[in-house]
């Protein structure tokens, strides 16, 4: 009998091992994306054009899965020159000082309907604040034309800028300020490892 409980949690976690795989993100195909309230009537929205990293995707336990994202904060765009140079400064991301924003998983929680909530650490000027990702349902793998197995995902987050020490902002002369704090977040990854 103790023999047949040692197979069967032999069996279970040779299992939970197969269900996992390793992705890259395809920088070319992944985005950031970010939106904030201007002038308190408006949203302005913006993007980080560099985003790497590694995606452990377990479909067998998908609480086993993990996350671990590097974006390149010098890459942030909003279609403005003037405006993006002041994002890159001491005001905002300090690129000089903190060049990454990062976010590695600390647990995975399945929620309604295949959605998945990740929750983790990210970092934005040497901060590190607790923040929970609203991850859509994975989609299936595919094969593409170059010897690739492909997936895509994802995410949605919202966070206060004053918590990452992100506080610049100017007072209108009519009362409410230039730049609201509440960040709107969206990822898309697309995820790729080699077939076999």
């Amino acid at each position: 009998m103790n023999t047949s409980i040692a197979n069967q949690s032999q069996n279970a976690n040779q299992t939970a091992a197969a269900g996992a795989r390793t992705y890259e993100i395809d920088p070319s195909h992944s985005s950031v994306q970010f939106k904030v309230r201007h002038l308190m009537v408006s949203n302005v929205r913006g993007e980080f054009g560099h985003i790497t990293g590694t995606v452990v995707i377990d479909d067998v336990d998908l609480t086993r899965s993990s996350v671990d994202v590097s974006i390149d904060a010098s890459t942030v765009n909003t279609h403005d020159t003037k405006r993006d140079e002041h994002l890159r400064s001491p005001d905002f991301f300090d690129v000089a000082t903190y060049p990454t924003i990062t976010f590695k998983s600390k647990r995975v929680q399945p929620g309604k309907g295949g959605d998945l909530f990740v929750t983790g650490d990210l970092t934005i000027r040497g901060i590190t604040r607790e923040v929970t990702l609203d991850v859509e349902p994975l989609s299936p793998e595919i094969n593409d034309p170059w010897g690739n197995v492909k997936r895509g995902a994802s995410a949605r987050a919202r966070i206060n800028r004053k918590d990452f020490n992100v506080v610049w902002n100017a007072a209108l002369d009519g009362g409410g300020v230039l730049v609201g704090d509440e960040i709107a977040i969206t990822l898309e990854v697309e995820l790729g490892r080699k077939a076999g």
